[in-house]
């Protein structure tokens, strides 16, 4: 048995063809993140990947949508959104396959 501490890895992203990773894989990349209140991120898409994010605690905005403990949001590829904690949140996030520098900003 292995034990690690996910503030060794970057954003909280622990498995996918990245360094630091628990498990290197092109496949599927995986992340427990921390946000707090306020935080946001701009709005992006991927065009490659599809990003599965649950709410794990807390409650945020994406796309003028509110989303709250338990909801699950499924983002296909070509599909933007951004991201605002509205309180502290723990969002897990999954993007499959876990493709690198597939991240496309919105242009204003």
């Amino acid at each position: 048995m292995k034990n690690n501490k996910l503030t060794n890895f970057t954003r909280g992203w622990f498995v996918g063809g990245f360094e630091p990773s628990l498990y290197n894989t092109t496949d599927v990349e995986v992340a427990v993140q921390h946000f707090k209140k306020g935080q946001h991120e701009a709005s992006h898409c991927h065009k490659i990947a599809t990003e599965i994010t649950v709410i794990v605690s807390g409650k945020v905005k994406m796309n003028g949508q509110q989303f709250e403990t338990g909801d699950v949001i499924t983002l296909s590829p070509g599909e933007f959104t951004d991201f605002q904690a509205l309180e502290d949140t723990i969002t897990t996030v999954v993007k499959l396959p876990g493709a690198l520098n597939d991240k496309y900003l919105k242009e204003e």
